[in-house]
């Protein structure tokens, strides 16, 4: 039979205790709300500044690869090309020794001439001199050459499958360094996602006001470096908001060594592609205070970054995915050394 007794109601105290323990679970939970996307924020900044830098490490590296392939692809070509001319050179060559062995072979005789020519080894069977003596100055001569052509066209063809090899490598390489760059930014892009939408305002905000045409930046009064090394300052500087992308060398977008050879490209001097190579492009500067506008800056110990000097202790560049062109204090940045050109 059911119970009908009234369950025993939990005392005054007790109310009390629960009641306290839950408002101070409550309080604690409101505190660690509060607190947790703060230091969210400033731990994710963190993390993306990071891989954005490491992502613009593996671009330098890749717009080498990009340089090697293009160099082994013209010499590919080139030697593919040689090849093809000496094909053509050694069968014309052919041709002729071939009408003389047919006409020997319609007369009944086949001199060693005719054998040289069917034996498809003409350099071992030229090797012995008994041969040579047999035949004709002329027939000699001829058949000396098919076998110097065909000595020459076995190293083009060696020499041509090498690059082809190296070709092989190089793309790898290059394709390998495109996913890093790839993985590094999506990885980036994740985390900001993950960011609640307050923050992410104040992030592109912040993101915002560092891409504002700042053309009006205080840059002193430093005379330039060269003629040239204005020009190529004053072509940067007509770039000033464009985006950084990765890989790209102009006119509507960048990475930082695609402006600076872009630049320097407008002023009637070539650059090497690579911020690594452009440090070599001068006469190196050590001192920032030795520094005038249009030199190159270079960044970090690896010289992954570079940029333009502008003057005044500020630096025009193109940082990184997100941003845009745009000046920035010297001193942001590990400076290395200056380049003039």
């Amino acid at each position: 039979m059911a119970s009908h007794r009234r369950p025993k109601q939990p005392s005054r105290t007790r109310v009390t205790v629960l009641t306290a323990t839950a408002a101070a679970a409550v309080a604690l939970s409101s505190q660690a709300a509060q607190a947790t996307p703060k230091q969210d924020k400033k731990d994710v900044k963190a993390q993306v500044d990071k891989l954005y830098e490491q992502a613009e490490q593996a671009t330098e590296k890749y717009n080498g690869a990009k340089e090697d392939q293009n160099k082994l692809q013209k010499e590919v070509d080139r030697l593919q090309d040689k090849v093809a001319r000496g094909q053509e050179e050694l069968n014309t060559l052919r041709k002729s020794v071939g009408a003389v062995a047919s006409g020997q072979y319609r007369s009944g005789s086949i001199d060693p001439s005719v054998q040289l020519f069917l034996s498809g080894d003409p350099d071992t069977y030229l090797d012995k001199a008994s041969t040579l003596d047999q035949l004709s100055g002329h027939q000699a001569q001829e058949l000396k050459t098919i076998a110097d052509k065909m000595r020459q066209l076995a190293q083009e063809r060696a020499e041509a499958a090498a690059k082809i090899k190296d070709l092989s490598e190089t793309r790898k390489a290059l394709g390998e360094k495109k996913d890093e760059i790839k993985a590094k930014l999506n990885k980036a892009q994740q985390l900001l996602n993950a960011m609640t939408a307050k923050e992410k305002a104040a992030m592109e905000a912040a993101q915002q006001r560092a891409n504002r045409d700042n053309s009006r930046a205080d840059l002193g009064n430093d005379t330039p470096a060269s003629q040239r090394g204005a020009a190529a300052l004053a072509a940067a500087q007509s770039k000033i908001g464009s985006p950084y992308v990765w890989g790209a060398t102009g006119p509507s977008s960048f990475d930082c060594s695609g402006l600076t050879s872009w630049a320097y490209q407008q002023a009637g001097q070539s650059l090497p592609r690579t911020s690594q190579e452009q440090a070599n492009a001068g006469t190196r500067i050590g001192s920032e205070s030795a520094l005038k506008p249009g030199d190159l800056v270079l960044f970090f110990g690896d010289l992954h970054h570079i940029g333009l000097y502008a003057g005044n202790g500020m630096v025009l560049h193109a940082p990184h995915t997100g941003a845009s062109v745009r000046y920035e204090s010297i001193n942001n940045m590990p400076f290395q050394f200056g380049v003039r050109v």
